[in-house]
């Protein structure tokens, strides 16, 4: 049986940090919006501490199209082990991100959202974060 409470999904950047959460009963995930790495720590325990519960936290997983890790993917670890030493009752779960900026831009465009509007690289990274928490959702149904 699944526990209720919230999932937060991450798209971890140099820059940027895209961040998602579900329902508390985990239907869908919603983008919550983009920070800065340092910002979105602060975001990610305001959503904690406010929000919750929060039982796991999903951050994308970069890397390249034959299954590679990158120098993003350092990032991301990193980013995590931030997660855990920060949040170490919440679980941290990873998720292949592999074309989910590419399909957060074509679902804007399916959505009718201007070409400008879709440039703003945060909108990306946010919408990318909630695809990357609902293709977890769909990965894992159990949980």
């Amino acid at each position: 049986m699944a526990e209720y409470g919230r999932i937060l999904g991450v798209d971890v950047g140099s820059k940027r940090v895209g961040l998602a959460r579900t329902d508390l009963l985990r239907t869908i995930a919603n983008p919550i919006g983009t920070f800065s790495p340092d910002d979105s720590i602060l975001e990610i325990e305001k959503q904690v501490n406010h929000e919750g519960p929060v039982s796991g936290i999903v951050v994308g997983w970069p890397l390249t199209p034959e299954g590679v890790p990158t120098h993003a993917t350092t990032l991301a670890r990193e980013y995590m082990n931030r997660l855990r030493n920060k949040f170490k009752g919440i679980k941290i779960y990873t998720m292949d991100e592999r074309y989910t900026s590419r399909e957060a831009v074509d679902i804007m465009v399916e959505s009718g959202v201007p070409k400008m509007k879709r440039r703003k690289k945060g909108r990306i990274d946010q919408a990318a974060a909630a695809i990357i928490l609902q293709h977890f959702l769909e990965a894992r149904p159990e949980l």
